[in-house]
């Protein structure tokens, strides 16, 4: 179930890495919403832009060479960017919190990891040093790791078991948003069902909104609410996840659906998406995705798309929309030859 009332809303948001090679226009004018209790999917290829993006909620892009330009990062109805350290670390891990790719760099080697959710607590929670073990305790009963482990450290660990100490160290502290950034890629795909199993069940126990960054479709139509298409830097498609699969609009978006295997289908080869992403130091002019798309026509090259409502809720930012909403009309759900 969508809620509508929303918990944070990024306006306009473009970030940039300055670098001897060039400039990187890492996210450009991105404008989501994410409702309390809801979880987003960020999709996108590699360099889309999706980790750039919880970067800058969590307001750790590094600087430098990274930089907020523009936008604004609304939570609870207070502006993230401007916001003073001392401001930002009672937000961080407090009510917003990160699980990152790799788990292992994620956890303190020297350091139990039973303690390293204590530390969590007592950093965020007017607890004393023995409430904050026994929270922390339960935070790994939580998990489905067994109490008597808290003293072990995380070499001790198995791949999944370190995911599953992460997790409860991002919710140690019941955030009101849990960002997760492909947090199952190093595991194999047992334990990835266990992980994200888990993190379904928590956050809805917890009530916690989601943002699921991911490359895997099959993720998005599990756990997520709402989904934004991301490429080269851009949003190019932004719904709720059932009209997303069931009427992809933009031809990049059904490009990646005609990448997929599908079982009820006879068919002798997959289409893929022909060329590359393209040099995010270099993006070409017009729609960043135009040289590879088969719909591109001579506008594609000359300027940037607008957002285009075709159905309530669902936002295309693609030109041939523009020109069909211009003719009274919306171009038909069609695969791309």
């Amino acid at each position: 179930m969508i809620k509508n009332e929303s918990l944070l809303k990024i306006k306009d948001l473009t970030i940039h890495y300055v670098t001897e090679d060039g400039r990187v226009r890492a996210v450009e004018d991105m404008s989501i919403t994410i409702g309390k209790g809801e979880t987003l999917g960020l999709v996108g290829e590699t360099g889309a832009g999706k980790t750039t993006t919880a970067l800058g909620i969590m307001q750790l892009v590094p600087n430098p060479p990274g930089k907020i330009i523009s936008g604004e990062i609304i939570f609870e109805g207070e502006n993230l960017i401007g916001k003073s350290p001392a401001e930002l670390r009672k937000i961080r891990g407090n009510k917003i919190s990160m699980i990152f790719q790799d788990p292992m760099t994620s956890l303190n080697p020297v350091m139990t990891v039973g303690d390293q959710i204590a530390e969590v607590i007592k950093l965020h929670q007017k607890v004393s040093g023995g409430e904050a073990v026994i929270k922390a305790q339960e935070m790994l009963d939580t998990v489905g790791i067994p109490m008597e482990r808290y003293k072990e450290y995380p070499h001790q660990f198995s791949g999944g078991m370190r995911q599953r100490v992460v997790i409860a160290i991002a919710l140690a502290c019941n955030p009101k948003l849990l960002i997760a950034d492909e947090p199952t890629t190093a595991l194999d795909v047992t334990i990835q069902a266990q992980v994200l199993n888990l993190m379904k069940k928590l956050k809805e126990e917890y009530e916690t909104s989601m943002i699921m960054i991911t490359h895997d479709l099959g993720i998005v139509a599990e756990i997520c609410d709402k989904v934004a298409i991301m490429y080269a830097g851009n949003v190019v498609e932004y719904t709720d996840a059932e009209s997303l699969f069931l009427s992809p609009k933009h031809p990049y978006t059904i490009g990646l659906f005609n990448s997929i295997p599908n079982i009820e289908e006879d068919v002798e080869a997959l289409e893929p998406i022909k060329g590359l992403m393209p040099d995010p130091t270099n993006l070409p002019n017009g729609c960043s995705f135009h040289p590879r798309c088969p719909r591109a026509t001579a506008a594609c090259s000359e300027r940037q798309p607008k957002s285009i409502e075709v159905a309530e809720g669902h936002f295309v930012f693609c030109l041939l929309y523009e020109h069909q909403l211009q003719l009274g009309g919306i171009l038909d759900d069609q695969k791309i030859d």
